[in-house]
C-alpha cells in the first residue's frame, strides 16, 4: 500500500485566500453534525482512515487538506492499494472510507457483509479515462475502441504501432497501464476487451499512476491510461488520445464526461464510509464537508464535477448510512 501525504504538490495552487474563503462557508456543532467540517462548533481530532482507488486519491486528499483547514486536529489518511485492495481492507473494518473507481462487486459486498460492515455507495466526481502517448507522437490522434481492443486483448501479439493501423509508423509500442486490483484495471477491460479482468499481461502494470506517467512520458511510442486528472496534471509531458466509441473521434474533457458523448470511458467515481466509520465525530465531519464543499474540491483537484442530479443522490446515500 502506497500512503501519500494529505498535502499533494497539485493543492498548492489552491491560494490561501481560497482555502480561507472554504473554511468561512459554514460549519456547525460537531455534537450534531449536519453541514460541513464544524468551525464554530468543538474542535475535533483524530485520524480519518482511507485507502482504495489511486485515481480517486488525489481527489480524497484535496478534500482532507482543505477540511484540515477547519478542523487542525483532524488528519486524512490516505492509502492506494487499488479499489479491489481498498475494498478488501474496507470490508476488514480496516479502514473508514474505501476509494472507488467503479461500484463494489457482490464478492465485496458478501465480505462486508460476513464482517458485518455496512456502508453506503457516494458518488463524488465524474471522471473520463484517459488514453495517452508521448508528447512526441505525431501519428496518432485518435484511436477507435476496435483499435484499442487490438492492442489490449488477451493473448494480443501487437508490438509496434504499424500492426494497429499499417498508416502508422514501425515504432515499438511499450504499454503502461493499470494494475489488477485497480477499478480503472476493471473498467478498462471490461469496455474495452468486454469483460473485466481480461488483459493482456504483457505489459507494465501498476497501482501508483505516476509510474504510467513516467514511462509513457520517456518512450516516443508508449501508450497508456489513467483517470482524467492525471493527464491534466501532466499534459505538458503527454497527449490525450481521442476516442471512437462508434460515433466519432471525441477527446476526454470535463463536458464529454459529464454529457456522455465520451463514450465508452467516462464513468462515476466513489468513495465508501462505511457506518463504523461514520460513528467516530471526525470521519462523519469529513463526509458532509466532501459533499457540501464539492463543487470547490473537485475544480481545485482538476476532476469533473457532479452533475445536480448526482449531488442530490450523493446526499441521500449518506442520509441512509447515518439513519442505520
Amino acid at each position: 500500500m502506497v500512503i501519500r501525504p494529505v498535502k499533494h504538490l497539485r493543492y498548492v495552487a489552491v491560494t490561501a485566500a481560497a482555502l480561507l474563503a472554504l473554511s468561512a462557508c459554514g460549519g456547525n456543532n460537531n455534537e450534531t453534525p449536519a453541514g460541513s467540517g464544524g468551525d464554530g462548533g468543538e474542535a475535533l481530532s483524530g485520524q480519518v482512515v482511507v485507502d482504495g482507488s489511486s485515481t480517486v486519491e488525489p481527489l480524497t486528499a484535496a478534500a482532507g487538506e482543505l477540511f484540515k483547514e477547519e478542523q487542525k486536529g483532524v488528519d486524512v489518511a490516505v492509502g492506494t492499494s487499488g479499489t479491489g485492495g481498498g475494498f478488501k481492507k474496507f470490508c476488514a473494518g480496516e479502514t473508514d472510507i474505501s476509494n472507488a473507481s467503479r461500484p463494489i462487486k457482490d464478492e465485496e459486498k458478501a465480505l462486508c457483509d460476513k464482517n458485518g460492515v455496512k456502508f453506503s455507495e457516494i458518488q463524488v466526481a465524474n471522471d473520463a479515462l484517459t488514453v495517452v502517448v508521448n508528447k512526441d507522437n505525431d501519428w496518432v490522434d485518435c484511436l477507435t475502441v476496435a483499435q484499442l481492443k487490438k492492442i489490449w486483448e488477451p493473448g494480443s501479439k501487437v508490438k509496434t504501432w504499424n500492426q494497429v493501423d499499417p498508416k502508422f509508423p514501425n515504432d515499438a509500442l511499450p504499454l503502461y497501464g493499470a494494475g489488477s486490483d485497480s477499478g480503472t484495471f476493471d473498467y478498462f477491460t471490461g469496455e474495452i476487451n468486454g469483460e473485466e479482468g481480461k488483459s493482456r499481461t504483457d505489459y507494465n502494470p501498476t497501482e501508483d499512476d505516476n509510474v504510467t506517467v513516467q514511462g509513457v512520458s520517456g518512450a516516443k511510442g508508449a501508450l497508456g491510461y489513467f483517470g482524467f486528472s492525471y493527464f491534466e496534471e501532466n499534459a505538458d509531458k503527454l497527449k490525450a488520445v481521442k476516442i471512437d466509441g462508434g460515433k466519432g473521434c471525441v477527446e476526454p474533457s470535463v463536458a464529454t464526461a459529464q454529457d456522455g458523448s465520451y463514450t465508452p470511458l467516462a464513468r462515476p467515481l466513489f468513495i465508501y464510509p462505511s457506518d463504523k466509520g461514520l460513528a467516530k465525530k471526525q470521519v462523519l465531519s469529513f463526509v458532509e464537508f466532501y459533499l457540501e464543499k464539492n463543487q470547490e474540491i473537485v475544480e481545485a483537484a482538476k476532476f469533473v464535477p457532479l452533475t445536480d442530479a448526482q449531488k442530490t443522490t450523493a446526499k441521500t446515500e449518506l442520509d441512509k448510512l447515518k439513519a442505520q
